[in-house]
């Protein structure tokens, strides 16, 4: 067993300083195992964090979409876990005392530690997590696709707790990326009537949404004054798509804040107020959230395989990186098993 691998990090604050670096690969401990990285995707959350937008802890090796095989176990662990496909949970550790810990919310907790952020996480080949992080993937689910089981949790974190979507209801879903598709799967399971809103340059995006049997339209500027809908969720992580988003939600209705600004925006939160709409989100996931998810893939009633646009080997990072920016293709996926470019 190497002892170091090469990660792909956020070396300092500030800015950009992004690159690779050597790091240790560490035994795991108790309670903890060490995966064999087959997958991570690439987030909006590290566009964030290489901009200085996110929280995080550098020199850290970055990738929080991760799936894997387990290859070692540690201490108080199931042996049987080993050679086992699994998509992991992102909080390395939480306090387990406070509130929110108590309440099964340690997404909330003032003291938890992310892998890609505060711990290394999954843009290297190897990666220790503790062994209550994993969930093991359906066998149908793609072997890089796996990976998009943690969004798919930050979604059902959004939608499920607490529902949101009533079978019939109306559903407006601003943004066609990774998070507006996994989110228009999930309100459709829901009972919902979805329908995915995109701009002209996202049609290759809107054509996979139908592919997946999802109703879309093209904004173009001239669609005269917004309709109205029983939910609508905002994926865009815009001011614009937001400012749509607010404007569309009927009296009474739901906005669900699903996309990450990454930074102030403004917008018309009196819309909020006379249409007497709810407000809601999620921040990031939790163990129910996790459970919805995997119940979704097992029913096949998410499907994750078409949102994978490209797979790519480490040493390409930053034209993964800057496509991911352009908003070229889907869900890129950094496979660091891959030794060398292409």
């Amino acid at each position: 067993m190497t002892t170091t691998t090469i990660g792909l990090g956020k070396l300092a604050r500030g800015p950009g300083n992004l690159g690779l670096r050597e790091q240790i690969v560490a035994e795991p401990g108790p309670g903890e195992v060490l995966v064999e990285v087959i997958a991570t995707g690439i987030c909006g959350t590290d566009l964030h964090i290489a901009d200085d937008e996110f929280p995080s802890e550098p020199p850290v090796t970055m990738g929080h979409e991760v799936t894997g095989e387990v290859r070692q176990v540690g201490e108080n662990v199931d042996a049987a876990l080993i050679g086992g496909r699994f998509a992991l949970e992102t909080y390395f550790s939480y306090c387990g005392r406070c509130e929110f810990c108590r309440n099964g919310t340690p997404n909330l907790c003032a003291d938890r530690r992310s892998i890609g952020s505060r711990v290394d996480g999954g843009f290297a080949r190897w990666i220790v997590v503790p062994a209550r992080n994993l969930h093991r993937v359906p066998d149908h689910v793609g072997r890089h696709a796996g990976a998009l089981t943690e969004p798919l949790a930050c979604v059902t974190n959004c939608l499920f707790d607490p529902p949101v979507v009533n079978a019939g209801d109306t559903v407006m879903v601003v943004g066609p990326g990774t998070m507006g598709i996994l989110t228009a799967q999930a309100a459709r399971a829901a009972g919902g009537r979805v329908t995915v809103f995109g701009l002209p340059g996202d049609r290759g995006r809107l054509q996979i949404a139908e592919g997946l049997g999802l109703a879309t339209e093209t904004l173009d500027g001239d669609a005269g004054e917004p309709r109205q809908f029983d939910v609508v969720c905002e994926c865009s992580g815009s001011s614009g798509g937001a400012a749509l988003a607010l404007s569309s939600v009927r009296k009474g209705g739901r906005y669900v804040h699903v996309g990450i600004f990454g930074r102030p925006v403004s917008v018309d939160l009196d819309r909020i107020l006379y249409s007497e709409a709810t407000y809601t989100s999620g921040n990031a996931s939790t163990p129910r959230s996790w459970a919805r998810a995997t119940a979704l893939l097992e029913a096949g009633l998410v499907d994750l395989d078409p949102l994978v646009s490209d797979v790519v080997a480490l040493a390409d990072w930053e034209d993964a990186f800057a496509r991911t920016r352009e908003g070229s293709g889907m869900k890129i996926m950094i496979d660091p098993r891959i030794e060398t470019g292409g």
